[in-house]
């Protein structure tokens, strides 16, 4: 029999052998989709409710906007705006929280409030990221960014996007192992959007083979991103679902194992039918 994969994150095992859906739960006034409306705990909580109902496994909250341009926060605020968050999801309704920091600090202080995963848009580069994601016992995922989330689109440049980013995720979860982390804690994002051009974009996505062959989870978060809407003509936010929900199956059959998205339900819903119909538990092609 064949072993199932799967995730440790703190203690609690997540079965991999499909795609998992993270629900995006910004608790933060500028996100570039939601922004301000999940701000305060009461509304988080709700919010977080309603996306395990439709099917999320993991809630991902984040206290710092890593929008195009945004601004850095300070410590201290986005301590206080996640905290408290992470201890009522863990205490209120038992989910599996993932915390959206490049911050040691708030990575410490959300695994000490319940965290299980910790998501870092920086790929563990700030000064002591690397060994406090080793020594919470979280599950970690690493992403890839050119530069910052201030100056990411200021023209990035690669020779190739696909085996870059892949070097660099790679470097990163062999440094994690060296500091004794399991593989079975370990998930890599190539990071659409974050310091890429559409053009960088498609030929990443159309990468993720290799990136899965790495042997590790690989996070894909495309939802409600800038590269859908100017594939659908520069549509707005707000009528990019259908589009993000595509890009997401599309991920998912080339071997995504979490999917991070805002429309959870219809991402839910569109996992059923592609699982359903294509024979597979949508686990590559």
């Amino acid at each position: 029999m064949l072993e199932i994969p799967t995730l440790n994150c703190a203690g609690t095992l997540l079965r991999l052998d499909r795609p998992l859906i993270m629900g995006v739960l910004n608790v933060t006034p500028d996100s570039f989709s939601d922004g301000g409306l999940f701000a305060t705990r009461e509304s988080a909580v709700a919010q977080a409710r309603k996306l395990i109902a439709d099917g999320a496994a993991i809630i991902d909250v984040g206290g710092e906007s890593t929008r195009p341009g945004a601004e850095t926060v300070p410590l201290e605020v986005e301590l206080e705006r996640v905290i408290p968050v992470i201890s009522a999801l863990r205490t209120e309704l038992d989910a599996l929280v993932s915390v959206d920091t490049s911050k040691p600090e708030v990575m410490r202080a959300a695994v000490a409030a319940g965290a299980g995963m910790i998501n870092d848009v920086n790929g563990l580069r700030a000064a002591g990221a690397m060994d406090v994601a080793a020594a919470s016992g979280a599950a970690v995922c690493v992403m890839h960014m050119q530069g910052t989330p201030r100056s990411m689109q200021n023209q990035p440049r690669y020779r190739d996007v696909a085996a870059e980013v892949g070097a660099f995720l790679s470097g990163q979860a062999e440094a994690l192992r060296a500091r004794g982390v399991e593989r079975e804690r370990i998930v890599v994002d190539p990071g659409f959007g974050f310091g890429k051009t559409l053009a960088h974009n498609i030929a990443l996505f159309r990468g993720l083979p290799a990136l899965v062959a790495m042997g590790y989870p690989v996070l894909v978060g495309v939802s409600r991103k800038s590269m859908v809407g100017s594939l659908l003509g520069d549509r707005p936010i707000t009528d990019r679902m259908t589009g993000s929900v595509a890009a997401a199956m599309l991920a998912a059959h080339a071997g995504a194992r979490i999917l991070r998205v805002h429309d959870v339900r219809e991402t839910a819903d569109a996992l059923a039918i592609l699982e359903a119909l294509s024979g597979q538990d949508t686990g590559g092609a």
